[in-house]
């Protein structure tokens, strides 16, 4: 069975950091691109970050540029999503999705999901 889990989130001042992780069972991270995607209220799913499988590279969205580091870890099969320099427009429930093929922005691409977890930036 194929499951994605998430930790961390929670409740943080402006400027602080969090971590978030995403542990997948099931499948190898290595055959799937792997994306972070955010949804605030009354707004669309957004994606933050986005891992190409073949050879890890790591995108990202401008709004998180410089703030937000994506990592693999393949021993694991864990991803983590270290934000740092948090402001309050970060507020949003955050979610590890995963699609076979290349990466994409667009979350419908995205065949498996975890729970989500939120984040949110007090100011």
């Amino acid at each position: 069975e194929v499951q994605l889990v998430e930790s961390g989130g929670g409740l943080v001042q402006a400027g602080g950091s969090l971590r978030l992780s995403c542990a997948a069972s099931g499948f190898t991270f290595d055959d799937y691109a792997i994306g972070w995607f955010r949804q605030a209220p009354g707004k669309e799913r957004e994606g933050v970050s986005c891992l190409r499988h073949r050879d890890g590279t790591i995108y990202y969205a401008d709004s998180v540029k410089g703030r937000f580091t994506m990592s693999r870890d393949n021993a694991q099969n864990t991803v983590h999503l270290e934000m740092n320099s948090l402001k309050p427009e970060d507020t949003a429930v955050y979610y590890c999705a995963a699609k076979m093929g290349f990466i994409s922005w667009n979350p419908q691409e995205y065949e498996f999901w975890a729970q989500g977890t939120q984040v949110t930036v007090s100011s």
